[in-house]
């Protein structure tokens, strides 16, 4: 994630750096747990077998740096994935389970 070497000789800065790398480590933890529970109707890609967790670089490379048209269609904001793409499913149920929950303090 790149948090090898910290960015400022501040420490504060340094310590906001981590707090914010470290909610992005756990998002993508959660994001890997979540996309091994599979639906019923979602098949997995063929080139991978079953595991029972993701490493973080696994996720990014097949979740957060999958390829898609941003598309505007009735005054909003679509992500269009390709036809054949094997992640689109698997992204798209993540992304409904995440949206569906409560906001804290609303």
């Amino acid at each position: 994630m790149g948090l090898e070497r910290l960015p400022s000789g501040n420490f504060l800065t340094n310590s906001l750096i981590l707090l914010i790398g470290m909610l992005a480590y756990n998002i993508l933890r959660l994001c890997g747990q979540e996309s091994l529970q599979e639906a019923p109707d979602e098949n997995r890609p063929g080139y991978r077998r079953k595991v029972s967790r993701r490493r973080v670089r696994t996720v990014m490379q097949d979740l957060i740096y999958l390829a898609c048209r941003v598309v505007k269609h009735s005054r909003s904001l679509i992500l269009s994935f390709g036809k054949y793409s094997v992640w689109a499913q698997v992204w798209d149920r993540l992304y409904k389970k995440f949206i569906e929950l409560p906001v804290p303090g609303t």
